[in-house]
């Protein structure tokens, strides 16, 4: 079975998930997936978002237009225009911060996992141009050979709240990772480095 599989450390911020994106068709030119730095003051580390396709989406129970439809083979659909009256509650309420409201469209849309190609079996768009496949999309045996260093993890932790998804998220391979505290995560304190300039100073003597 195909899955999709997300590997932060491997993301290079080259942007070509997102130019990618805009180009599926059910998209109408509008790219779904964010590309984050994860702490822009001290580092270029970027990270892609998607959406992780929620067995219970918290977007979806909080619609009061019942606008967004969870497909029976679990992909978290965008907003269906005829419904959506951009209220921006789906987007205050999705702990992964997956949603976004385009307001040219007063509307809500966000990554349905190229749904037009996922349900004929192609891969999403972002997963087939992504250089250093930080997205990936394929079996687990495929991973497995390809990372037998990482573990694919698709629950996570927000305080009492266990959530499962169907996007898996790649972890380092050191013991049962059986989920990620995502809350937990929130208090570590960022590992500083030092940079010193001798050489430059040396030359300019």
């Amino acid at each position: 079975m195909m899955e999709f599989f997300i590997d932060p450390n491997r993301c290079i911020g080259c942007q070509s998930c997102v130019q990618a994106c805009s180009e599926c068709d059910t998209h109408k030119g509008h790219s779904m997936i964010h590309l984050e730095y994860v702490d822009r003051a001290t580092s270029v580390q970027t990270a892609p978002v998607v959406c992780m396709h929620c067995d219970q989406p918290t977007c979806a129970e909080v619609c009061p237009a019942d606008a967004i439809k969870r497909t029976a083979d679990g992909v978290v659909q965008t907003a269906r225009k005829p419904r959506c009256i951009a209220c921006s509650n789906c987007v205050l309420a999705c702990p992964f911060g997956v949603p976004e409201v385009k307001v040219e469209l007063k509307m809500m849309m966000k990554c349905d996992m190229c749904y037009d190609r996922t349900s004929v079996g192609k891969k999403p768009m972002c997963a087939t141009v992504c250089p250093s496949q930080a997205l990936f999309f394929g079996t687990r045996e495929q991973l497995e050979q390809l990372r037998p260093r990482s573990t694919p993890v698709n629950q996570f932790q927000f305080g009492a709240q266990t959530i499962t998804t169907k996007v898996n998220m790649l972890v380092p391979k050191t013991g049962k990772a059986e989920y990620i505290y995502v809350t937990a995560a929130l208090n570590e304190t960022t590992i500083g480095k030092e940079i010193t300039l001798n050489i430059l100073q040396e030359a300019y003597d």
